[in-house]
């Protein structure tokens, strides 16, 4: 089992990030896995099952794009166990180019301001040999998640709830 990629291991330990989160899809996310899906039943509009998710106020751009007035946001549709639906018996089944922007970018941390110094916690790190690195293990790299987080935003931008003539939110040019 040590031989194992760590999110193999992750699995055998009990519940992972695909099982326990819930995960938001951008308007771009919705056409790139509609059009490989050819469907799109694969989201709902829920309201955040912990609450505590919709109470944080350190990204505001996030909390007035995502989230609709009721509280509700877009998320990928989950099986009874919570599991989501693309998650598959040996990983996601969404190719890396589909799968939603938020999974690519896990296991960084953001903001609208960018991408944070520290990791969320949630992958076993206690699993890694000495002087294995998590980033290096998944096989990521900060530069690709620069970019992803750029089109995460540029994405949730694109939500029809949004308020278009409020300039607060927006970066500085």
């Amino acid at each position: 089992m040590e031989d194992e990629h760590l999110c193999v291991r992750c699995s055998c330990l009990g519940r992972t990030c695909c099982q326990w989160s819930e995960v938001y899809v951008t308007p771009g996310d919705v056409d790139r896995i509609a059009e490989h899906l050819e469907r799109s039943d694969f989201y709902e509009y829920r309201e955040p099952s912990d609450s505590d998710y919709a109470a944080q106020d350190d990204d505001p751009a996030w909390q007035h794009y995502v989230f609709q007035p009721d509280g509700m946001r877009r998320v990928l549709k989950r099986r009874h166990g919570g599991d989501c639906t693309m998650l598959g018996p040996s990983g996601c089944r969404l190719p890396w180019e589909v799968r939603p922007l938020v999974c690519r970018i896990y296991p960084y941390d953001y903001d609208e301001i960018g991408i944070k110094p520290q990791l969320l916690h949630g992958c076993p790190v206690h699993l890694l040999k000495p002087g294995q690195s998590l980033i290096t293990l998944l096989d990521m790299n900060v530069d690709a998640a620069r970019r992803w987080h750029r089109q995460l935003y540029e994405e949730i931008r694109l939500e029809t709830t949004a308020d278009v003539d409020r300039v607060d939110l927006r970066p500085a040019c």
